[in-house]
């Protein structure tokens, strides 16, 4: 086993796009118009990695890790791209697109071949990336440290190169541990490990004490897991409901040794590698993809939201972008804002106003929701105009709303009879709707009946951020465009003025937004009204205009209270927005969850705050061991930077539910940290509930810092020894780290 052999070549031994990509070529880097510079672009021997420089000063650029790839885009498809080159260069452009907030990588290459060769050799390798196995993917980790620790690559490891490569991989040893663990390896006594002597210290460095443990306790058919023992464990520790057909499935499917699978029987590897896999995790793989029942009325379902949507930063004067879009509809946001002005050459803009945010064409944002819209679930997406426009720019907005979305744009009621309820969700699939203001009622529009008054009272979100002088200064009343007012159908935005007035007056088309601090009374003071108001009605919440930091509010009272559109800062890292993307992780990562019963119905008696008696409440005791957690990253590019991890297990839910319990902390081991821990939490309405796993860095002086995290809900968790991956503070994988955990939900008395 050589150090350079790693995993990502696995099925690609000899590929085309794989030589060319690691044999690099020219490529012309844009930032603007007068910074255009040539770059050697080259992947790395780990394939893993990619480093470009400048022939003039042979200066190495920065690099960046195919993980940290979220999209590689052919053509002319940033707003830097469009800027700052010729429509002529459309064929040789392409854009490599991060995770998290790094900038995008805008190339040219010399000829349109060329840049075909490099998006379709990177799409290949990325994908290669992403479908590794996670034992592929941590052998693949660790021969990536194993490389940066052979200094002279020589394919051999010394002493010295050893310790360098235990403080890669994040763990901290006194010399005398490493000097064991060399000695042991070195059966050759040469002083160095190669060849099969690495492989030995490869498998002495991740064996798993507490997988020989469980694997022990159940393999007892000649050392080994026969199909009855596999069975045997499925049943007493993951509680699951199977059959010794299911367990000789899992064995044709995951064991590595072809012997033991002739036998029907599985090795410690195959059963480290179920575990590893999606019927190992702590999600249930039933819930991953669309289960809920979807012809439910569009009020019926939390929808996945955005505030603010085409900020990247901050509310003052960060940058606008058409990106900011796209990466919210790929994290399956189906709710979007857009904060419409009247912009320069008759054009309307986007930008947040009364700031220094800058501004992007309105025209360009519906384009680039139109391509991206329905990549990542199919189900309706709502755009939340907030209007500022002068009449003119008014009917241009409805004319690039209807000849670029097409028959996609919801202009009309379903069906042929005027509505009296939202249409079911399902009907409603690769559809747009848009929310605004409206001239006159869906009754009148549906017979035809011409709209009445021109003006409207404006929603001025944005106005938060103003003083109250300043407030009162701005005129309340907008001319409102009959084109515009008529695409708006099911989304009609009104004033709040009360439950009571809404309940005789409110029709069910009609929706309120609220600030967040009004949002977060009523769901206090007047809960069950809330929820009643929310059975057959849209209520959108929204951040307050302090937030100029684009921070993020609790969004779980909100749902508690069945509001469906709680609209984050998508651009912003935060627990909330864990949250955010924890609620909406089952169900197909559609962006629509159905809310439970007692929240779809209209003379439900559920207050979140004073939890009386009803259906709801269906208490269950959740215990929780932490047991271990395996290949945390490093936080620090320092080398002798080791992390000190502790987990913590958070509930969110109604308030009686709410609750946290953290793990003591392990010095210098982000390896292999063992903890085995217990926990037990008291859950009264466990389908409103989700767990959040935290994993931080201990910090004596300062505050911790977050290594990776996972919430899910609590409907959606499995039971027995499950793997919990890992996600880093903007919602992306991490790969090979996660934590190793025991779940046992029981009916509480």
């Amino acid at each position: 086993m050589e150090i350079n052999g790693i995993a990502v070549k696995d099925g690609m031994e000899g590929d085309e796009d794989l030589s060319f990509l690691l044999m690099g070529g020219e490529l012309l880097k844009v930032r603007s118009n007068s910074w255009k510079k040539s770059r050697f672009f080259k992947l790395q021997e780990d394939c893993k990695t990619v480093w470009h420089e400048s022939h003039k000063s042979r200066r190495t650029d920065q690099t960046f890790s195919i993980d940290d790839i979220a999209e590689v885009r052919p053509g002319r498809r940033t707003e830097e791209l469009q800027k700052y080159t010729e429509e002529l260069a459309e064929d040789r452009c392409f854009s490599i697109i991060f995770k998290g907030r790094r900038k995008n990588l805008d190339l040219v290459a010399g000829t349109e071949e060329e840049a075909t060769k490099w998006v379709n050799s990177l799409e290949k390798v990325i994908n290669n990336v992403r479908n590794l196995n996670s034992q592929q993917q941590t052998e693949h980790w660790i021969f990536n440290c194993m490389r940066k620790a052979d200094q002279n690559s020589d394919n051999k490891m010394s002493l010295k190169e050893l310790k360098r490569f235990l403080l890669e991989i994040n763990i901290e040893v006194d010399d005398a541990y490493a000097e064991m663990l060399f000695e042991k390896c070195d059966k050759s006594k040469s002083g160095y490990l190669e060849g099969s002597e690495i492989e030995d210290f490869y498998k002495l460095l991740t064996s798993r004490e507490e997988i020989d443990v469980i694997y022990g306790k159940y393999a007892q058919t000649g050392g080994q897991m026969s199909a009855r023992d596999l069975l045997h464990f499925l049943l007493q520790e993951q509680r699951e409901s199977v059959s010794l057909e299911d367990a000789q499935k899992l064995i044709e499917k995951y064991e590595v040794d072809d012997i033991a699978k002739e036998k029907q029987h599985m090795t410690k590897d195959g059963f480290l590698m179920y575990l590893n896999q999606p019927e190992g995790m702590i999600l249930n793989p039933a819930h991953k993809d669309v289960y809920q029942d979807m012809t439910r009325p569009l009020s019926h379902y939390f929808i996945s939201s955005s505030h603010n949507t085409y900020l990247m930063e901050d509310q003052l004067k960060g940058p606008s972008s058409t990106e900011a879009y796209i990466r919210a509809l790929t994290k399956s946001c189906r709710c979007l804002e857009l904060d419409c002005w009247d912009g320069s050459e008759g054009e309307p803009v986007i930008y947040h106003g009364y700031t220094l945010t800058s501004k992007i064409l309105f025209k360009d944002v519906i384009k680039a929701i139109k391509e991206y819209a329905f990549k990542t679930s199919e189900y309706p997406v709502i755009l939340s105009l907030e209007n500022h426009c002068s009449m003119e720019q008014q009917k241009i907005m409805a004319e690039h709303l209807t000849s670029i979305l097409g028959d996609a744009l919801l202009t009309k009621p379903l069906g042929d009879q005027v509505p009296t309820t939202f249409p079911a969700l399902e009907e409603l699939k690769g559809r747009f709707l848009i929310k605004g203001k409206k001239l006159n009622s869906l009754e009148d529009a549906f017979a035809g009946n011409a709209a009445g008054e021109e003006t409207v009272s404006e929603d001025d979100e944005a106005a938060d951020i103003l003083t109250d002088e300043e407030k009162k200064e701005k005129e309340s009343k907008l001319k409102l465009a009959k084109e515009l007012s008529d695409l708006v159908i099911y989304c009609k935005s009104v004033h709040f003025h009360g439950f009571d007035h809404t309940r005789d007056n409110q029709a069910f088309y009609e929706m309120c937004s609220f600030k967040e601090s009004k949002a977060e009374k009523l769901a206090v003071d007047s809960a069950n009204e809330f929820i009643h108001h929310n059975v057959n009605k849209l209520s959108r919440v929204y951040p307050a205009g302090s937030r100029t930091d684009s921070s993020n509010y609790n969004p779980v009272p909100l749902w508690t209270a069945g509001c469906q559109i709680v609209a984050l800062n998508f651009q912003t890292p935060s627990a909330e927005m864990d949250l955010n993307q924890g609620l909406f992780l089952p169900n197909g990562k559609t962006g629509y969850i159905l809310k439970p019963a007692f929240l779809q119905d209209e003379a439900t008696e559920f207050d979140p705050i004073t939890l009386t008696r009803g259906p709801w409440l269906q208490h269950k005791t959740l215990h929780v061991m932490i047991i271990s957690a395996q290949q945390l990253p490093k936080l620090s590019k320092k080398e002798s930077s080791i992390v000190d991890p502790l987990v913590k297990v958070e509930i969110y839910g109604v308030q009686q539910d709410l609750a946290s319990k953290q793990t003591h902390h392990i010095d210098n081991n982000g390896f292999s940290p063992m903890w085995n821990e217990n926990f037990q939490f008291e859950i009264c309405v466990p389908e409103l509930a989700l767990v959040r796993f935290v994993v931080e860095d201990y910090d004596a002086v300062t505050q911790n810092d977050l290594i990776g995290q996972y919430t899910v809900p609590f409907s959606s968790l499995q039971n027995g020894y499950r793997h919990v991956p890992l996600l880093n503070n903007c919602g992306d994988f991490i790969p090979s780290a996660r934590l190793f955990v025991h779940i046992m939900a029981v009916d509480g008395d």
